[in-house]
């Protein structure tokens, strides 16, 4: 009997059906598998190349206009270091949790062919994220406060509060720009954001050096620059959607449809937002735990330093992550469970590969990751205690936010939620407090114990994933779909 590739010579003239029926009746030794895993790979990376490059470099905009606060004074940079950590980072939980669920919806709209139906779920998510954005800006406006409250100086406080309140216009910028960016991943456009990406970092760069050194407008300039950037993304992307012929099947214009089943949709936003906050303040929680410790100065500086490679670190298998999540949702979408399940596989295996690469960097190099920051031997000498922690860190990160991603793609977010509160805040954060707080290990217990709660939850999603019927994930992908008779007024997510 022939086999059922033998059709296809080259790899690259596979599809995606094709692929399905070969993993439906292809033997686990057959000699096409590394062919099937080279498919998949080549798929993945033609995302997540630009998805990483799009991560990273909207992840710069902030990183480069701290590097500018830091010549305008230490209180300004501490103010608005703070102000990054404690406000904008709430605020960026929120959003990207939100965003996430039109990854979810678009993602395996996509799969099926649902095309009219992803410009109404951009629309109906952008609607409710400047809804939040509203709610966030008094947080914003009223940051000094909060920054009090976190038990900062009365002087860091009120830098913090006049760069936040510099950033208000950002977050109206983030309420719009994370879902169009996402509904354009999920179509697998991806290097065009790249090129946005890359190209309002380079402007703002030269206005950041125009604003800060130039003309002087000193921090409330550096963080109203920041939030221009952002606008310009928004543009960006916006103009790219209506004008761009990729997007003529899926953009069909503004519609008052984006307001029916509004409800349905919001709770899968809600759960999306509360995943992905939860993931994202814990790590946070480390920098602003740490500065309460006696002698916090150096816990600081050496905590800042590390958690600067983990964020950078991060935003590569951030954008690995949204690779991973467009093709799970996509091939769920098209009822391919096995392809899906590859995808989860391939994913997986390849972030797994280059975390060890980049914890082998991290162990290698640990007393130079500090030199290219400071040349205080106190602080060089408690990053390399930090070192192995951070290695683990960077090597779990590998794999988590992989398993994130998929579970966005399959639309799990309410208990990947329960997962999050349950292994972070519940067990994590306790024991991060006890070892830092009520031992001499300080700051190091504190990261332990945060690497404690990270450990479970990664293998808790790990048994989740294992265990996943990938048919039953279709059938349910195929229920949010099923009443899309009329696809300008579906109702995508009723039922979840």
């Amino acid at each position: 009997m022939a086999s059922p590739m033998s059709q296809y010579p080259r790899i690259s003239d596979l599809s995606s059906d094709a692929v399905e029926v070969v993993l439906e009746h292809t033997p686990l030794n057959a000699r096409w598998w590394p062919k099937l895993l080279s498919w998949e790979s080549r798929l993945l990376w033609l995302l997540s190349g630009s998805s990483i490059v799009v991560s990273i470099f909207n992840f710069m905009l902030s990183f480069v206009t701290l590097m500018f606060t830091g010549h305008l004074g230490a209180i300004e940079l501490a103010g608005a270091s703070i102000a990054n950590v404690g406000i904008q980072g709430f605020a960026y939980g929120v959003m990207l949790g939100m965003a996430s669920a039109v990854q979810t919806v678009c993602g395996q709209a996509y799969g099926a062919k649902k095309y009219a139906a992803m410009g109404i779920v951009c629309q109906r998510a952008i609607i409710l994220q400047v809804g939040a954005a509203i709610l966030l800006t008094f947080l914003y406006w009223y940051s000094g406060a909060a920054l009090k409250a976190m038990r900062q100086s009365d002087s860091i406080a009120e830098r913090g509060q006049l760069f936040a309140r510099g950033l208000i216009p950002q977050i109206f910028a983030f309420a719009i720009s994370c879902p169009m960016q996402r509904f354009l991943q999920a179509q697998n456009i991806v290097n065009p954001l790249a090129y946005m990406s890359v190209g309002v970092f380079l402007l703002h760069v030269l206005l950041s050096w125009l604003v800060v050194f130039v003309l002087h407008y000193g921090l409330l300039g550096a963080a109203l620059t920041l939030s221009f950037s952002w606008w310009l993304l928004v543009i960006a992307n916006g103009l790219y959607i209506v004008f761009s012929p990729s997007c003529k099947e899926t953009w069909t214009g503004l519609s008052i449809s984006a307001f029916k089943g509004i409800w349905p949709y919001f709770k899968l936003t809600i759960a999306s937002a509360v995943m992905l906050c939860l993931e994202i303040w814990y790590s946070q929680g480390l920098v602003l735990i740490s500065g309460l410790i006696s002698n916090p100065t150096i816990a600081l500086d050496s905590i800042s330093i590390c958690m600067n490679y983990l964020n950078w670190d991060l935003q590569f298998m951030l954008g690995l992550s949204a690779a991973a999540s467009v093709r799970v949702g996509n091939e769920l979408g098209a009822s391919h469970p096995r392809v899906a399940k590859l995808s989860v596989i391939v994913a997986n295996i390849t972030s797994i590969v280059i975390s060890i690469v980049f914890t082998a960097v991290v162990l290698i190099f640990k007393v130079d990751l500090s030199k290219a920051f400071t040349s205080d031997s106190k602080v060089i000498k408690a990053v390399s205690n930090l070192t192995p922690l951070l290695a683990i860190s960077v090597f779990l990160n590998g794999i988590q936010p992989i398993l994130s991603g998929v579970a966005i793609g399959s639309g799990w977010q309410g208990l990947v939620a329960s997962v999050n509160l349950a292994t972070y805040y519940v067990v994590g954060l306790p024991i991060a407090c006890v070892l830092g707080f009520k031992t001499s290990l300080g700051v190091e217990g504190i990261w332990c114990g945060m690497v404690i709660g990270v450990l479970l939850q990664t293998v808790t999603l790990v048994i989740l994933t294992a265990r996943t019927n990938w048919n039953t994930e279709v059938e349910k992908a195929a229920e949010r779909l099923k009443k899309s008779a009329n696809e300008d007024t579906l109702n995508l997510v009723e039922g979840l």
